[in-house]
């Protein structure tokens, strides 16, 4: 863009708070200075609250005006409010008497025309998810913080030992480490098995409430269980865009940072699974050869890519997986969130591709949900 005209429209009184403004035109002003071209960026602050509002209207006539010299006007002129009926774009004004489709049609049309013409190729889906997905690379295991015990939360076992590991600075996922006795320190060496959760909402909350997770404990006692928190989930879920019950809200954090993992071409579900993936090297260097990845709705989705990509996973189990992008893509309403979907996933492949391929890692899945959530 640079280093053509911009002005930088903000308001004194907005709620959006205006130093970021002023931080971004200072960036900005350096960059333009550097190209010869400082006078080609302006800000703009307006006295009042957040909204177009007439002064901010009036330096924007003013320097596209001044940038493209069609006119020399300065000020607003009187606004002529059309009529309703002149604004019409239909003779009624109503498009639906046209014989018209809506949006969702076209979104599922796009969604049978690509299943139709989809075609993974044996050995090819990894790659295809790991493209998709933006993952980075990692050649060591994460650091990672010992936090105080976790007692007395009715846990599967008595006891829990909590790590916060460093993901991709400054991410975290928080790992619980369940055992039957008090352990304060790192993990000890275990060469054998390991069973590790990946929650929907909250490991701590599922831990005490999820009946899978008691069975799994019951059946294999040996096995040492771990819970993860990926970034945004339970105990890592910031609590940035106003409270701490905003998390599900329409504007909520986990919407926030999965729209700004698509601007920057970074899917959030991508992040997560780096997690997961994080996870299971960190596991290694305990000396875990083998996984048990269990789990759960919204974590069920990074913990299928991290299992189709990871060789330490040799047994899956998926409870409340979304069955299909193709139902998301095809359903009017669904109550699955933007920070579980991958953009243009389905020009590549769709979930049932990753569950056949995970067939080889006994993979058991338990009452899958569709778009609405429900089991199918």
């Amino acid at each position: 863009m640079a280093p053509k005209p911009v002005v930088i429209l903000a308001k004194e009184k907005d709620y959006f708070d205006v130093r970021g403004a002023e931080e971004a035109f200072g960036r900005l002003r350096r960059l333009y200075k550097l190209l010869g071209a400082e006078e080609n960026v302006k800000l703009h602050v307006g006295p009042t609250g957040h909204g177009y509002s007439i002064e901010n209207r009036e330096a924007m006539y003013q320097w596209f005006n001044t940038v493209t010299g069609v006119s020399d006007v300065k000020t607003e002129p009187k606004l002529v409010i059309e009529k309703e009926e002149d604004l019409y774009a239909a003779p009624k004004g109503q498009v639906s008497e046209l014989n018209s489709r809506t949006v969702f049609s076209f979104t599922a049309a796009t969604a049978r025309q690509l299943e139709d013409a989809r075609r993974v190729k044996p050995g090819a889906l990894a790659k295809r998810v790991r493209d998709a997905l933006d993952l980075p690379t990692s050649d060591s295991a994460p650091d990672y913080r010992i936090l105080r015990p976790v007692t007395g939360r009715k846990y599967p076992k008595p006891f829990a030992t909590a790590y916060a590991l460093e993901t991709e600075k400054p991410a975290v996922a928080v790992v619980y480490r369940l055992d039957d006795q008090q352990h304060l320190s790192r993990p000890p060496k275990n060469t054998g098995g390991a069973t590790v959760y990946v929650s929907h909402h909250s490991a701590d909350a599922e831990l005490r409430d999820e009946p899978l997770l008691t069975e799994l404990v019951k059946a294999e006692p040996k096995t040492v269980f771990y819970a993860c928190d990926v970034r945004g989930v339970g105990e890592s879920r910031p609590d940035t865009c106003g409270g701490t019950n905003q998390f599900l809200t329409a504007y909520g954090s986990d919407y926030f940072y999965a729209a700004h993992g698509v601007m920057l071409d970074r899917p959030y579900v991508g992040q997560k699974t780096f997690d997961v993936l994080r996870v299971l090297e960190w596991l290694k260097t305990v000396g875990h050869k083998e996984v048990h990845l269990v789990a759960k709705g919204w974590g069920a989705i990074p913990a299928t890519f991290a299992a189709l990509l990871s060789g330490l996973v040799t047994r899956v189990t998926l409870k409340n997986a979304l069955a299909s992008y193709s139902d998301v893509a095809r359903a009017e309403q669904y109550v699955w969130p933007l920070s579980c979907f991958v953009p243009g996933v389905l020009r590549s492949f769709d979930l049932p591709d990753c569950y056949a391929a995970l067939a080889a890692k006994q993979l058991r899945l338990i009452d899958p949900w569709g778009a609405d959530g429900k089991p199918k």
